[in-house]
């Protein structure tokens, strides 16, 4: 059974920092792993994306700069740490992963394969 569970989301001033943890479990290997989130009334966004292979990440232009993505050397384990938080990064984070062979692409939903149940990121400023 394939579980992805997040954790370290919570509520900060803006110019804070949080750190997104994604334990993922239950399939042989990820293509890759990414990060979205989604805002009332919005639509989920692709954030970060980082392909196992090599290790290339890719982020939103909203977060360059802010958020990085890495995950543990077991690779069952990603992260998403935000710095310089900004009211407009409050939403729904949502870890993501492929094992599909084929090409990643941030923010594209029907590449999922599997999703978490999310954790809430809360700026206020």
């Amino acid at each position: 059974q394939v579980q992805l569970v997040e954790s370290g989301g919570g509520s900060v001033q803006a110019g804070g920092s949080l750190r997104l943890s994604c334990a993922a479990s239950g399939y042989p290997y990820s293509v890759c792993m990414g990060w979205f989130r989604q805002a009332p009334g919005k639509e989920r966004e692709g954030v970060a994306l980082l392909v196992t292979g090599g290790g290339s990440t890719y982020y939103a232009d909203s977060v360059k700069g802010r958020f990085t993505i890495s995950r543990e050397n077991n690779k069952r384990t990603a992260y998403l740490e935000m710095n310089s938080l900004k009211p407009e990064d409050t939403a729904m984070y949502y870890c993501a992963v492929r094992w599909r062979a084929g090409r990643c692409r941030l923010g594209v939903r029907v590449d999922v394969d599997a999703w978490g149940q999310g954790t809430q990121v809360t700026v206020s400023g």
